[in-house]
């Protein structure tokens, strides 16, 4: 929260492949969807698959100046490597939820830093697609901080997911609520 309402910033980090512009590009959305002011700036390199890969998404109530992210007050991370980029930068209080399916080390983090520990691949695979990894981590987001449900964000799906990949609405939906059920417990 800021002194003029709210306003959250989130990185979204791993390697290519893992589906990190997809769920930056879902939580845009679902903050669009609420009415929300959303900036939504996607990063990734040149090898696409296997190479790094991270968006910055800014959700607040006003306008919003500069969609880049110095210090994110929420960090979802699927890889180690991520991990330790990115989690030096969260802010006090913030939110790390990290893939604990790909990441086997404590994150060296502030200890008002709320971590919660998701086996996002193990759930994947559980669910029959191994690709909905991200899902589950941003559905365990979004039951954490509150800001938006499962629900809010499988209603967006199809705006999201090329039509092309629309035969994976229904494990994409169930990874969200998974995902939101998972941390809950966390």
């Amino acid at each position: 929260m800021t002194a003029n309402g709210f306003y959250e910033e989130v990185i979204i980090a791993g390697f290519g492949g893992q589906g990190i512009i997809l769920a930056g590009k879902l939580l845009a959305q679902v903050a669009m969807e609420a009415g929300r002011g959303v900036t939504y700036m996607p990063s990734y390199g040149a090898e696409v698959r296997g190479g790094t890969a991270n968006c910055m998404v800014v959700i607040a109530e006003e306008e919003i100046a500069c969609p880049v992210i110095g210090n994110p007050s929420s960090l979802i991370v699927m890889n180690k490597a991520s991990l330790d980029k990115f989690a030096p930068r969260l802010q006090k209080g913030g939110v790390l939820v990290m893939n604990s399916s790909l990441i086997d080390t404590e994150p060296q983090v502030d200890d008002t830093i709320h971590i919660l520990k998701v086996p996002a691949d193990e759930i994947a695979v559980e669910l029959g697609n191994p690709k909905v990894a991200n899902m589950v981590a941003l559905g365990a987001y979004l039951q954490k901080r509150g800001l938006f449900g499962a629900d809010a964000a499988a209603k967006c799906l199809p705006q999201t997911i090329a039509r092309r990949y629309h035969h994976t609405l229904q494990v994409n939906a169930e990874a969200l609520h998974k995902g939101a059920e998972t941390s809950k417990n966390i």
